[in-house]
């Protein structure tokens, strides 16, 4: 069986990551910062698909924690055939706004360990074959602070990647959804209704990583769930900066 490894596997999208990839028999390893979250997740896809599944308590904010899941990535005696880098988390405030410690562990999660964990699985995948999804944003099309700018990294390094690796058997894909239904935004202090966003700009976790899985599996380097983000991100691919700014300052992607 294939075994995909994923990070922020104990809430939102890596959850669902996580069921989607279950209920087609792929083994798993789950990573995250919860120890009972990670085991409730784990016990659950066990008991209803009958597959393997592996726990590793990780903060990918810190790099001794980061090297442990590198490792497993590193394992060949126990390949992962899918790499899928989806811890992140937002800040509430703007730039200057935040504290400064609270901006690098941001950027350590979201570029460092994604960074780290990508080389550690090509060093194992290449020749054999493999796939890597990097969890962006539609705000990494947009500027906005920081949490676009980390966005906007992986949307270009998985571009490069996924052309410079081909060759190896390895794809590299950015999936960047738009506002979905998760705990993303609770857990920014935003309760459900309060996020500034129209009804119809938010999308379904189950869709995004259905289509996400679907171009990753095309050998796509950038995939964007749902028609409407296809086209917000059409649009402001052809309008100045401060303006797509300006309307991104509403809302948090």
């Amino acid at each position: 069986m294939p075994t995909a490894l994923i990070t922020g596997a104990s809430a939102g999208l890596g959850v669902e990551f996580a069921r989607q990839l279950a209920r087609r028999r792929a083994d798993l390893v789950l990573v995250a910062r919860s120890a009972d979250a990670l085991e409730s997740v784990a016990a659950e896809l066990r008991s209803e698909y009958g597959i393997a599944v592996e726990v590793l308590v990780a903060d990918l904010a810190e790099v001794a924690d980061v090297d442990r899941v590198a490792d497993r990535l590193r394992d060949a005696s126990d390949p992962v055939n899918l790499l899928i880098n989806n811890a992140g988390f937002g800040l509430p405030l703007q730039f200057a706004d935040n504290d400064i410690d609270d901006e690098v562990r941001h950027l350590r999660v979201h570029v460092e360990a994604s960074m780290r964990l990508m080389h550690a699985a090509l060093g194992s995948m290449r020749g054999r074959g493999g796939r890597i999804i990097n969890v962006a944003s539609v705000a990494g099309f947009i500027s906005r602070s920081t949490y676009s700018a980390c966005k906007s990294w992986l949307i270009g390094f998985s571009r490069w990647a996924n052309v410079e690796y081909a060759s190896d058997k390895v794809s590299v894909t950015a999936v960047c959804p738009g506002f979905t239904h998760t705990s993303f935004h609770e857990r920014m202090g935003l309760a459900p209704g309060h996020e500034g966003v129209p009804a119809f700009m938010w999308l379904d976790a189950r869709d995004v990583v259905r289509e996400g899985l679907r171009d990753a599996a095309r050998g796509r380097a950038v995939s964007i769930p749902s028609l409407r983000y296809k086209a917000i991100v059409a649009i402001a691919s052809l309008v100045p900066s401060a303006l797509t700014a300006g309307v991104a300052r509403r809302g948090r992607v």
